[in-house]
């Protein structure tokens, strides 16, 4: 493996420390500390990841026609320290309009910074492989993608925990050191890296050909469809690949449902999480880790289940259960796992909806009882989020793929975007004392939610049914030339 890898892999591991260190704190922050009520915090919440799955576009466009992926990084990078910066100084003052301007600098900044490096790192690992080391490819993203569930189960661990000992200020603070630390990291291995010079060159790119087609569809061919007005500029593999892309992102077009409900993970489900009782950790636990989890679990860092379970069951589904099912002659394809994802996603909803229902009649329950929500949304995020990523690369055209990974990363910005705006609309009004008078409250709410994704899964398996499977008959071709 080259060696320049392991610069790329530790960067992520902190960056990811750095992002989900304020994802960890801050609905509870906005919620409880600032005193802006439930739907203020979720709503923040889910604008901010909007934000984030949103730059991308931004970062990519300035890497390939601009400054190439290293410097874009790099630069970019900087952007996002800033955030960290301008968040550490959360403590600094006292009026809540203070804080409040301090939260949403910090936050523009950071969703620029997190979501304009997105698109390039992962792609700049791909540029350190030649024809010598290509064998080494998936053990390299293997070990990228662990590092990624590392970084973050660290942080929804140890990061509540110092907000709780130390204030917000060390909370947000903290993990800006890791992101410094990450550029560090990142521009130590300047020397060593390998570089794919930006094309600036974007002919026959989807959004250039879908211009042309919609001034140009008086020139389609008799019978033919709505991407044969480009046959005058563009060859007819050019038009099969905007038709691919196409198919795709139209069944990418459900996805955002599925984002609406996921990430709650890190909003309501914290914020119902906060109102159950910590789960005292045995004396072996708080011997061995106490100094990072404190003396008990609490619902901020519950979020970690997420990021562990998928550590044991990304390769659970790899190498035993697909395996199995392909061999009692089951065939398990990129889709029907979506489908099935949907739905579990949609079930665990009903068991927040349930555990609310306690909540709501006056029980005391313990935040242990969300082990099992986290572990059904996790077993459906596998088979949605990483299948459809799959899904995406194999079924786009080698020029399209770029354009493909975009469509996917904008359905978790318009989910984010949808789900805030929804919280935005249900406040129906407040109280003299500023209590929310919401439409659709308490256990209902997920009710309401679970049912959705529910009829956006069947709809789904209708898609999929229709959906006809692109041939592989494109040639992979080489690595890229050393630059």
């Amino acid at each position: 493996m080259p060696g320049q890898v392991f610069f790329i892999v530790g960067n992520e591991a902190c960056e990811r420390f750095s992002y989900y260190g304020v994802i960890a704190i801050l609905t509870l922050y906005v919620t409880r500390h600032l005193g802006q009520g439930d739907s203020a915090g979720h709503k923040i919440s889910h604008f901010f990841k909007a934000g984030v799955y949103f730059t991308p576009l931004i970062g990519a466009w300035i890497s390939d026609r601009w400054l190439g992926r290293y410097r874009t990084i790099l630069y970019i990078s900087l952007f996002y320290c800033a955030g960290h910066g301008v968040m550490a100084m959360a403590d600094l003052t006292h009026s809540v309009d203070s804080k409040l301007t301090i939260l949403y600098t910090g936050l523009t900044l950071l969703a620029f910074g997190g979501g304009g490096i997105k698109p390039c790192v992962s792609a700049f690992m791909g540029d350190q492989f030649r024809a010598a080391t290509a064998g080494a490819v998936q053990r390299a993203y293997a070990l990228f993608y662990w590092s990624i569930n590392l970084g973050s189960t660290f942080a929804f661990l140890a990061v509540p925990q110092i907000a709780a000992k130390h204030g917000y200020g060390w909370a947000f603070g903290v993990p800006g050191i890791f992101m410094a630390l990450a550029t560090v990291i990142f521009w130590s291995g300047r020397r060593r890296y390998l570089h794919v010079p930006p094309s600036r060159n974007t002919s026959g790119g989807f959004w250039e050909m879908l211009g042309y087609a919609l001034i140009h569809q008086s020139d389609r061919r008799p019978g033919k469809g709505f991407w044969d007005a480009c046959h005058r500029k563009y060859s007819e593999s050019d038009m099969e690949g905007a038709r691919a892309a196409s198919r795709v992102a139209g069944v990418f077009a459900l996805i955002p449902f599925f984002w609406a409900l996921y990430d709650q993970s890190n909003s309501t489900w914290v914020t119902q999480g906060a109102r159950m009782i910590p789960y005292p950790l045995p004396d072996w636990l708080r011997w061995a880790l106490g100094w990072m989890l404190g003396d008990t679990l609490g619902a901020e860092q519950m979020q970690a289940m997420n990021a562990i379970q998928i550590l044991f069951l990304v390769p659970f589904y790899s190498y035993l259960l697909f395996p199995g099912l392909e061999r009692l002659g089951l065939r398990v394809t990129t889709l029907r796992r979506m489908s099935v994802g949907l739905f579990l996603t949609a079930a665990s909803f009903v068991w927040i909806a349930l555990l609310q229902h306690r909540l709501d009649a006056g029980e005391k329950i313990s935040v242990v009882w969300q082990f099992w929500p986290y572990f059904i949304l996790s077993a459906g995020e596998v088979l949605v989020s990483n299948t459809g990523l799959e899904f995406a690369f194999r079924e786009a055209p080698r020029k399209m793929r770029s354009t493909l990974m975009s469509f996917w990363l904008l359905t978790v910005a318009a989910g984010n975007l949808g789900v805030a705006k929804l919280v935005e609309l249900n406040v129906r009004s407040r109280n003299p004392d500023g209590a929310e008078i919401l439409y659709v409250s308490g256990e209902n709410q997920f009710w309401l939610y679970s049912g959705l994704l529910a009829l956006v899964g069947i709809a789904f398996v209708f898609v999929a049914m229709r959906y006809t499977y692109r041939p592989a008959d494109e040639p992979e071709g080489e690595l890229p030339a050393e630059s």
